[in-house]
């Protein structure tokens, strides 16, 4: 098969046109399942959930106080207290004008009653109470009417979001035991080259260990799908053509690390070429320009780059919001922030660059700093940095005290 657009093409991708591309082509995976609401946190929903009720479910107090007819409660006035109202433990009785009910929050209003005056500025006596209120209650005052969250019918969570801790208890709240949500899809990966050693074992002069395994794992249980890891093929065609093959047939995507490049041992592009279609393959982006797309018979593939920082930088830009699609859940780009550069930055012109920075508070501003080590394979500075210092194309120096953008890592919390 050949490429349908490609490495021929002159100039490199842009970022913007490379993400593009991959949602236009990536398709998000149709299979659901009904998975108990406790087991659905991170789940993709598979359809939208309309109320079965009302939220609150009925009229009920926002306060501690006295529950009254508006018209009632003039300042300096005393009321009959007739009975209390205590959540789970609604009060049943008649409530005649000139009466009142002492209730406490989340207790069901008694019906007629329309207003709560705060206990604070009520004084019981015996079966009276005098009311100390400056002015007299308005109608609905501390009072949560039913259907004011969400009315019954009304869409209470969209198909495609990420379920949160939140949403638990709002599926709770309505009564949901179970849901559907969809497929977790199997990412296979794997990584590439001669040179790669496993942790743990002995390592000779001109190896290392591999570290990409590891931190993919680590990225894609982040996001949610299922791994599947396929270790390492060593930097032969044919053994990396087996292992692609068999791959796509089990995998709903596929990811492989190293090999991308152009390189003697670089073979990724030419195997998936014969195996399957090569969309696009290098990005305007430092580090991580190899990037490769691609696809064998229904299966996307994701080839990133096998120095670390590169293939860290591939995934989250452009491998994490095509899985997302795949996912059946909104892409979705890392939030970039302004942050006052503390340090003088040089770069070439030409390419989006993703320097590693620390991001901080000082003065009360937003500050960052960039790490003094840069290289593509110092996987040290991803462990140290908090956040992208995100540098334009055209770009070319940043001095000290100027506006640059900032992507943070996950869902940073600046240090103080």
């Amino acid at each position: 098969m050949t490429s349908s657009i490609c490495d021929s093409q002159p100039g490199l991708l842009r970022l913007d046109a490379a993400i593009e591309r991959l949602l236009s082509l990536v398709e998000p995976i149709t299979d659901r399942e009904r998975v108990p609401v406790r087991a659905g946190l991170g789940r993709v929903l598979a359809s939208d959930i309309p109320s079965p009720l009302d939220l609150p479910p009925f009229t009920n107090s926002a306060m501690d106080g006295y529950a009254v007819h508006a018209k009632d409660a003039q300042p300096g006035t005393r009321l009959r207290l007739v009975g209390t109202s205590l959540a789970g433990q609604p009060y049943k009785g008649k409530v005649d004008p000139g009466d009142c009910v002492r209730i406490f929050t989340g207790a069901c209003l008694p019906e007629g009653l329309n207003a709560v005056v705060i206990q604070e500025e009520v004084e019981q006596q015996g079966s009276e109470v005098l009311l100390n209120n400056q002015k007299p209650p308005a109608l609905g005052e501390n009072v949560r009417h039913q259907g004011e969250e969400v009315k019954v019918g009304d869409q209470l969570i969209s198909a495609g979001h990420v379920l949160q801790a939140a949403d638990m208890g709002l599926l709770a709240l309505t009564g949901f035991r179970e849901i559907d949500v969809m497929r977790r899809p199997k990412v296979a990966f794997i990584a590439t080259g001669d040179e790669l050693v496993q942790p743990g074992q002995h390592l000779e002069p001109g190896f290392i260990y591999d570290s990409n395994r590891p931190v993919l794992t680590a990225l894609c249980d982040e996001l949610g799908p299922e791994t599947l890891d396929l270790g390492v093929v060593r930097d032969e065609r044919a053994a990396l053509k087996a292992t692609l093959q068999a791959a796509a047939r089990d995998a709903d995507a596929l990811i492989t690390m190293g090999g991308a490049s152009v390189g003697e041992a670089d073979f990724m592009a030419d195997v998936l070429r014969e195996l399957g279609t090569v969309e696009f393959w290098k990005v305007a982006i430092k580090p991580g320009k190899p990037f490769l797309h691609g696809r064998i018979g229904d299966t996307p593939v994701f080839g990133l780059p096998g120095n670390p920082v590169s293939m860290m930088v591939t995934f989250l830009q452009l491998a994490r919001p095509a899985l997302q699609r795949r996912m059946g859940m909104q892409a979705a780009r890392p939030v970039r922030w302004p942050a006052t550069c503390q340090q003088r930055i040089t770069k070439s012109a030409g390419r989006l660059e993703f320097q590693r920075g620390s991001l901080h508070w000082q003065g009360g501003n937003v500050c960052v700093t960039p790490l003094r080590k840069q290289g593509s394979h110092l996987l040290t500075s991803m462990s140290r940095a908090n956040c992208f210092i995100v540098l334009p194309e055209d770009c070319t120096r940043v001095e000290a005290g100027e506006i640059v953008q900032i992507e943070p890592f996950g869902r940073q919390f600046l240090p103080l």
